[in-house]
């Protein structure tokens, strides 16, 4: 080909070549093609960026919109979609969140997950709704990924630092201690049946004379109560009065037979002489409860002339609900309240727990002993008691917001660190107002969780749940 060719063919290439670029770029051929400006300018060098390893988990949106497929698909405009692999991040931001950080995922090294497998993904307000693919929820919130080994025990409770901060989580420490409670329960004020006597005659005798006390006057020990004549302590009497000594047994032992009392027997030994009539005076101070003594009468043996109490000491009467029995102890304090006293408050102990439970109530009477010195404390009072129950000795105890009781069981979380919380079954004991007895699930030092263990309860209850959908989706 002479010169004169070979100019003309190069200026003809010349043209179509940059004819075609033209074309190409108005018609956006290099995009179509896969080429931009970052690949022409080398901007980011394949060799700089991390191959994907593992396996293929699902398939994206080529252009990064919230769409997901489990095996190989197209985008409406025939675009197949982008495979995310094990180590790749899952993002799940639209696509203006994507486009703007577009620079700073593609210059970072993808982060490597060291949880291990995703096994399926979770509704994040806890809906019994699970996903084997990433998706967001109706509010745009994505669901949480469960890894494998997060389900273990199906009951484990796994909880991120800023949520335990957002839901209020608190843990105290189970430890050894006295399980103690109140026990309020309704009394009255009843007499003390040891301090109570009966003032009758043990032969037949005249009351010639009767001292001017009535009933509910308060008496004192060896104040007159009335003056009699009997013949057969006469006669008694007289065999002792004429004794040659004093110290002669019988006679003054057939005088105390007799209810003589011991003050008249003395009189009669030193004096040897027998009185017309004697004096019975009172053996106990006390308040006269009754009187029946009346002056010119004739006593029967065994005739009630007076009934004294005294009442330096009272009891108080309660009635204990059946299903409080096993918490309330013989030597228990207890601290009474009269409704008529206001502002006053005794403290007793319990001193008897009656062996019978009334049938109509379901109720078992105890018996608090109360000292009553200067005699406010009457007979009948209202009476409003605290009895300290529980057990005194040291037990394993949680407080009794850790326990959550459905009725069936009773559960603890204990918390096994790094956010994570374990529901244990625990066998309970006696409750007490703050705390309550642990006989089996825990042991004393282990962490328990004291607030906002119910929501740590629908978790747990929501794990168990889903690990059973989980075992049934299995083939």
């Amino acid at each position: 080909m002479n010169l004169p060719s070979r100019v003309a063919a190069t200026l003809f290439l010349a043209v179509l070549l940059g004819g075609g670029g033209y074309w190409a770029g108005t018609n956006n051929l290099g995009s179509i093609l896969g080429i931009g400006p970052a690949e022409k300018a080398f901007a980011t060098p394949i060799a700089q960026k991390a191959v994907p390893v593992g396996a293929i988990i699902y398939y994206r949106h080529p252009d990064g919109l919230p769409q997901f497929s489990s095996g190989p698909r197209d985008a409406n405009d025939g675009r197949p979609f982008v495979s995310v692999r094990a180590s790749e991040d899952v993002s799940f931001d639209d696509k203006e969140n994507a486009s703007s950080s577009t620079k700073t995922t593609d210059a970072a090294l993808p982060v490597p997950s060291h949880k291990g497998r995703i096994l399926y993904y979770r509704n994040p307000m806890g809906l019994p709704d699970t996903s084997k693919l990433p998706k967001k929820d109706s509010m745009g919130m994505d669901y949480i990924a469960v890894y494998e080994g997060e389900q273990a025990g199906s009951s484990t409770v796994k909880v991120s630092l800023g949520k335990l901060q957002r839901t209020g989580v608190k843990t105290v420490i189970a430890g050894m201690a006295g399980v103690g409670r109140k026990v309020q329960i309704p009394g009255t004020i009843v007499l003390d049946e040891r301090r109570v006597s009966i003032i009758s005659m043990r032969t037949d005798s005249f009351l010639d004379e009767v001292a001017s006390v009535t009933t509910g006057d308060r008496i004192a020990k060896g104040e007159k109560l009335f003056r009699f004549y009997s013949k057969d302590i006469a006669t008694a009497a007289s065999e002792y009065a004429a004794s040659r000594s004093s110290d002669d047994a019988g006679p003054a032992l057939r005088l105390r037979n007799l209810g003589v009392p011991q003050e008249v027997i003395d009189t009669i030994s030193k004096t040897r002489q027998v009185p017309a009539s004697m004096t019975y005076t009172s053996p106990r101070d006390g308040v006269v409860l009754e009187r029946v003594a009346t002056a010119g009468m004739m006593a029967k043996p065994g005739d009630v002339l007076f009934r004294i109490a005294d009442i330096s000491n009272v009891w108080v009467v309660a009635d204990v609900p059946e299903y409080d029995l096993a918490s309330v102890r013989i030597g228990a304090p207890a601290e009474v309240k009269i409704r008529s006293l206001p502002g006053r408050t005794f403290e007793g102990t319990v001193d008897l727990v009656y062996p019978d439970v009334n049938m109509q109530t379901r109720t078992t009477r105890v018996r608090i002993e109360l000292p009553n010195p200067d005699g406010v404390l009457l007979a009948n009072m209202y009476a409003d008691v605290e009895i300290e129950a529980g057990i005194q000795g040291p037990v394993v105890a949680v407080p009794n917001s850790a326990i959550i009781d459905t009725g069936d069981r009773q559960v603890v979380f204990v918390d096994k660190s790094e956010g994570r919380f374990e529901p244990k079954d625990v066998k309970l004991g006696m409750r007490g107002d703050d705390l309550t007895e642990i006989r089996r699930g825990i042991a004393a030092g282990d962490k328990v969780v004291v607030s906002a263990n119910f929501l740590l309860d629908a978790e747990s209850n929501l794990n168990s749940a889903l690990s059973a959908m989980t075992e049934e989706a299995k083939p």
